[in-house]
């Protein structure tokens, strides 16, 4: 059987990154890790192809030949062949090992297609990243009235309150955001928005203004010092955040029961945990604390 390259295709190491964990933010990708000699990858190989072409795109078939592909094969852990993986959103949802019969493919396929709840999220972040976040916040609501516990909408509407500067939701954010089993992308993204609504909710107090005023009068003001860099990190200032949090823990890395340290790191959970100012900064808190 002849098979369609827009929904079979071989990977190796060097497309694995693009065709399977890229190519899953769009459509669930089911890998097929398979070897010429294996007489049972030869039966099961066929059925996936068929699938595959019958389904027109509800999911793709990344086809791996491990015996060219060892890295990969050692990297999920591959011992028995056929092994067959399913990725979506860029993480491994499912798997199975040996030859099934179809009516079981068919089922497991059922199991790792997208509910409704997830295409309605889908379409949620599509509206966000073209810019309609009313309409993408109305989306990912919707979501949650039928599956409270959806995790890309629980993430989504969180981004769209912090994002949107909301202060007064900075408390349903954060309820969103806990006892996510996150990893990866989404990880970083619930650290990113926890720092953001930690920093925000610190911001509150002294205006910038008043801040510099009180400096001026006193460089040892400390609190002072502390609320200007708030603000300056609401405002997306971030490297004279850090400045001034530095000098604070130079100083007194008591002060506000080592608050200053600790707002850093909040910081460079917002930038970006290895973003090259986050880099920088964390080497000179080093130095700092370690000298």
């Amino acid at each position: 059987m002849a098979v369609d390259s827009r929904y079979v295709v071989d990977v190796d190491e060097g497309t694995f990154e693009r065709e399977v964990i890229q190519r899953s933010h769009e459509a669930p990708v089911v890998v097929d890790f398979w070897a010429s000699w294996c007489g049972p990858c030869r039966v099961l190989g066929p059925v996936l192809e068929r699938l595959a072409m019958e389904g027109r795109g509800a999911f793709v078939l990344a086809k791996v030949d491990t015996d060219r592909n060892q890295g990969l094969a050692q990297a999920f852990g591959i011992q028995g062949i056929p092994a067959v993986k399913a990725f979506r959103d860029g993480r491994l949802v499912d798997e199975f090992v040996g030859a099934q019969p179809e009516p079981t493919v068919r089922s497991w396929l059922a199991g790792i297609m997208p509910t409704e709840a997830d295409l309605d999220a889908a379409a949620a972040a599509r509206a966000e990243a073209s810019g309609d976040v009313v309409g993408a916040e109305g989306l990912y609501r919707r979501v949650l009235e039928g599956e409270p516990s959806h995790v890309r909408a629980r993430l989504g509407l969180a981004r769209r309150v912090v994002e949107g500067g909301r202060a007064a939701e900075y408390d349903e954010a954060a309820r969103l955001l806990s006892g996510l089993l996150l990893e990866g992308a989404d990880e970083a993204e619930a650290k990113r928005l926890l720092a953001a609504i930690e920093l925000g909710r610190a911001a509150t107090g002294m205006d910038e203004a008043s801040a510099r005023a009180r400096l001026d009068a006193d460089p040892l003001d400390h609190e002072a010092r502390y609320h200007l860099a708030m603000r300056l990190s609401a405002s997306g200032r971030h490297a004279e955040a850090l400045d001034h949090l530095l000098k604070i823990v130079e100083r007194d890395r008591a002060f506000r029961d080592d608050g200053a340290r600790k707002a850093m790191v909040e910081i460079f959970n917002l930038v970006g945990i290895r973003s090259p100012l986050a880099d920088a900064y964390r080497s000179k808190l080093a130095q700092v604390l370690y000298r």
